[in-house]
């Protein structure tokens, strides 16, 4: 795995971008219009300028997968993060949908616990290669870093035939929300 750099931010947002396109979480928060690829092309690039803030992006060695890294309890509010923000609303989520975006992170902020950790945003791997070891070999590469730092890591998901390969690696569920879609907690301890 390597740690990307900001001139990769490109080719990492294209990997989410496809990975991404039928994700009910994804989709919830994305305004659904006929610019709906383009609006979750704009949440990559959102997720992207954050982890690049506060967390790491990685690529894998082969650049066909990526993760994004938060560690939101370094996550500080300022100019660049408040312009992220409007950025955001205006080109994905959109005016109208702001109050239930707004509401489901307020939900998934009570659930989360507020220790310091390894928080998994998005790991995903090009549509073209996935099935192929490169995702598990990125995720093992991420659970060994979020050990040499003794953080847990925490993610979601909104796709439940992920549920079996994230228990696989010891994660386990540890909540669940229902929107319009169920989404799953899943938290793995520090080694």
């Amino acid at each position: 795995m390597i740690k990307a750099s900001y001139s990769d931010k490109s080719l990492v947002l294209d990997i989410l971008t496809k990975s991404f396109d039928t994700n009910k979480s994804v989709n919830y928060i994305v305004k659904q219009d006929k610019k709906r690829v383009q609006r979750v092309r704009a949440l990559m690039d959102y997720s992207f300028e954050v982890c690049y803030l506060f967390g790491e992006v990685f690529l894998s060695n082969n650049k066909k997968a990526c993760a994004l890294i938060l560690y939101p309890d370094k996550k500080k509010t300022s100019l660049k993060s408040i312009l992220l923000d409007i950025k955001l609303i205006l080109s994905c989520v959109g005016l109208s949908n702001v109050k239930k975006a707004l509401t489901r992170e307020s939900k998934i902020k009570k659930i989360q616990p507020k220790e310091p950790m390894y928080y998994i945003w998005f790991i995903g791997v090009d549509p073209s290669y996935q099935n192929s070891g490169i995702g598990t070999e990125l995720l093992n590469e991420v659970i060994e870093d979020s050990s040499r730092k003794k953080r847990p890591i925490y993610l979601e998901t909104s796709t439940t035939k992920n549920l079996p390969w994230y228990k696989k690696f010891g994660f386990d569920v540890y909540n669940e929300l229902d929107l319009t879609y169920k989404l799953f907690f899943l938290k793995r301890d520090a080694a």
